[in-house]
């Protein structure tokens, strides 16, 4: 079961939550299902493709990091 990392739209909650099979994942924080998947620090790396969910990849540029360049361990 993969573990996926979320931020929620409605209140910007950052959570993890195990996902099975297609179930659609729901803030802890305010319950709602309007959350955007985020490239989780596990997967950085990984061989395989990973589905790209937005725009560049991510704040950083090379990992996908929502804190900005010079966040990650890869800068």
């Amino acid at each position: 079961m993969p573990i996926f990392e979320y931020v929620c739209r409605e209140c910007n909650h950052r959570f993890e939550l195990i996902v099975q099979g297609n179930v659609l994942p729901a803030c802890p924080a305010c319950q709602a299902t309007t959350v955007d998947k985020q490239f989780s620090a596990f997967g950085v790396g990984a061989t395989g493709g990973w589905p790209v969910t937005s725009g560049s990849g991510g704040a950083c540029g090379s990992c996908g990091d929502p804190r900005g360049p010079g966040s990650c361990s890869m800068n």
